[in-house]
């Protein structure tokens, strides 16, 4: 039996190889929001050889106040765009045929303007160039945290206008689909969850007031992109907070989004306020994507803690989502689908140069491999066995 991990999908009118999703990762290492030559190349490269179907690129700040950190991406100026064109076309080079590229257009409200996560995370001080964060209600993502401003109609009219030309730059730059960050406590999470929505105009109250904002950017930027580009977003299931969102209010979404133009969701969770404990367990997002597959129609991704092989193939092959977004398992284990398609038998391209290290011209591939992928006994350490012989591991 094929493993379905590994049959093509289609994203809208994107085909895609297999169901495999690298998950935007912030890197923390841009300047001036722009990819740095060295770190950005080698880790989208790195990513581009995974064999994944679809590599996101992490949470790109659309306009500067937009950006969590000083060291993350953005994609609002000629030289954003410059660097990321150079990074993104080193990937492509590298990448086996059939890989596609998407970019994740964000803008993190009132969670911005805050320090490196190894430095700490928290609101940067003034001296540390600080700036003004925006929100849908002028509360604090947190204690500590500042107030941030909350957005006029101006305001929302700017930030609208902000993801649209960062669309089009990824569009010109020749990404292969798009998705908004519509999670983890940022900006247009921010507008549809009342945690942090206490409008009490238009884009507030009602669960219809708090999408109304969020709505006009899918809307707006998938008119701006052209219609080859899949548009998706990464959307919540649940704030994990009493009161706020939950996997019905993910469904409403969705099924919102879809009415819009987009074309998929990849289904997350938190993130909305400080200090809110999240449950955390293998597959513990999962149902979410589940139920607003089987409600929407919509092609599904999961995410969160999916880190074996089995356990993205039953997945998928179990109807709960469409594809697998994997995050932290690929930086840990940058070869993760290689080990995957060879423990579901499956005969994955590796670009020509690597060709050596497959299991069956590699004796040494099963030493390598962890024992949960290898399979068979014990093997001992001068000698290890390759179809059915024993082949000395001495060269």
């Amino acid at each position: 039996m094929t493993a379905k991990l590994f049959e093509p999908l289609a994203l809208g009118p994107l085909e895609l190889p297999n169901r495999i999703v690298v998950a935007p990762m912030c890197q923390y290492s841009a300047s001036g929001g722009s990819a740095d030559a060295d770190w950005h190349t080698q880790h989208l490269m790195t990513l581009a050889m995974s064999g994944a179907g679809l590599i996101v690129v992490e949470a790109t700040g659309v306009e500067p106040r937009g950006r969590i950190t000083h060291g993350c991406l953005g994609l609002y100026n000629e030289a954003n765009e410059a660097a990321l064109a150079r990074a993104l076309a080193a990937a492509r080079r590298v990448a086996p045929k059939g890989t596609r590229f998407g970019i994740q257009l964000a803008h993190a409200g009132r969670k911005a303007s805050a320090q490196l996560p190894w430095q700490g995370g928290q609101p940067l001080e003034p001296e540390a160039d600080a700036w003004t964060t925006v929100a849908p209600s002028a509360i604090a993502f947190g204690d500590g945290w500042p107030d941030p401003r909350a957005l006029d109609d101006k305001g929302l009219a700017t930030v609208r206008g902000a993801f649209v030309q960062a669309a089009r730059r990824a569009a010109q730059i020749g990404f292969d689909a798009v998705e908004l960050h519509a999670a983890h406590g940022y900006l247009l999470h921010e507008f549809l969850s009342p945690v942090s929505n206490r409008r009490n105009d238009a884009h507030g109250g009602t669960a219809e007031g708090r999408m109304r904002f969020p709505l006009s950017v899918v809307e707006a930027v998938r008119a701006a992109l052209p219609a080859g580009i899949p548009l998706g977003l990464r959307i919540t299931g649940s704030d994990w907070v009493e009161g706020g969102l939950t996997p019905a209010d993910a469904v409403q979404f969705a099924a919102a989004c879809k009415a819009k133009g987009a074309a998929f969701v990849c289904v997350s969770s938190g993130g909305i306020a400080a200090n809110v404990t999240v449950p955390f367990a293998p597959n513990y997002q999962v149902p979410f994507a589940e139920r607003v597959r089987k409600e929407t129609g919509m092609t599904t991704r999961a995410v969160g803690l999916i880190a074996q092989p089995e356990q993205a193939e039953a997945i998928v092959r179990d109807g709960k989502a469409d594809q697998v977004a994997l995050a932290r398992s690929l930086l840990d284990n940058p070869r993760w689908p290689w080990h995957a398609a060879e423990k579901l038998g499956v005969d994955l391209d590796y670009p020509p140069q690597y060709l050596r290290v497959k299991a069956k011209l590699w004796p040494g591939a099963k030493l390598a491999r962890p024992p949960e992928a290898r399979g068979g006994g014990v093997i001992g350490p001068s000698e290890i066995q390759l179809d059915g012989k024993t082949t000395s591991c001495v060269r």
